[in-house]
C-alpha cells in the first residue's frame, strides 16, 4: 500500500505543479467596455481551442482534474 500512495502522492505533485504554471502562463480575461457589447469577439477568437490559450486552459482542467481524482485515491488510501 506505501507503494501506491508514494506513486499518487508524487502524481499528485506534478499535477499541482503543472495547473500552477498553466494558469500563471494564462492572459488574464479583462477585455474592458468591448465587452458589453460584443466587440471583443473577434475571427481569432473563434478558433481559441487551437491556440496557444486554448491549449493552456485545456492542460488546466486535465491537470485539475487529475489532481482532484488523485487527491480523493490518496484520501482513501490513507484513511484504509
Amino acid at each position: 500500500m506505501t507503494a501506491i500512495r508514494i506513486i499518487c502522492t508524487i502524481l499528485l505533485v506534478i499535477c499541482a505543479l503543472i495547473v500552477v504554471v498553466s494558469v500563471l502562463l494564462q492572459q488574464g480575461q479583462a477585455r474592458g467596455l468591448g465587452a458589453i457589447s460584443g466587440g471583443a469577439e473577434t475571427f481569432f477568437g473563434k478558433n481559441k481551442a487551437k491556440s496557444y490559450e486554448g491549449k493552456l486552459a485545456l492542460a488546466t482542467k486535465i491537470c485539475g482534474g487529475a489532481f482532484l481524482v488523485l487527491s480523493l485515491v490518496i484520501a482513501a488510501i490513507t484513511a484504509a
